[in-house]
């Protein structure tokens, strides 16, 4: 029963809204606020270590980077950036990423000035808000 809902909301999901209007809300910083497992297993963050910088550079292509924010509002990153091609398909915002040690696609669901949804090929879910920095003086 559980598969059937989450399939059921997935659908839903992905056909009411226009995938071509999700990429003006990609771009940014993004933390993870839930993870839904394909089993219907759910994981909530309340606190993460590290951040998603997610950015559309072109018309097809983006990068997706990984960063540890700073209390004084800067951020310490690696130098490993991850690169993908999108491309709208059967009305849906997929990207394809290609590493020296592999390759897979993310379908994004949803995609709001707060919200973000992206499923794997794996069928995990991963729900993002836009990450608010913590300042403290």
């Amino acid at each position: 029963m559980k598969k059937l809902y989450y399939a059921l909301c997935i659908i839903l999901v992905s056909c009411s809204q226009n995938p071509e209007d999700f990429k003006q809300h990609v771009t940014g910083y993004w933390e993870i606020s839930e993870v839904i497992l394909n089993d219907g297993t759910k994981k909530q963050y309340k606190i993460n270590e590290t951040i998603d910088y997610i950015e559309i550079t072109n018309d097809s292509i983006g990068i997706r980077k990984k960063l540890k924010p700073n209390f004084n509002g800067t951020y310490e990153t690696s130098k490993d950036i991850e690169k993908f091609v999108f491309k709208i398909e059967n009305d849906s915002l997929n990207l394809y990423y290609k590493t020296s040690f592999s390759s897979w696609k993310e379908t994004i669901l949803k995609a709001s000035e707060d919200k973000l949804q992206i499923i794997n090929q794996n069928k995990v879910l991963y729900l993002y808000k836009r990450y608010t920095p913590i300042t403290i003086d």
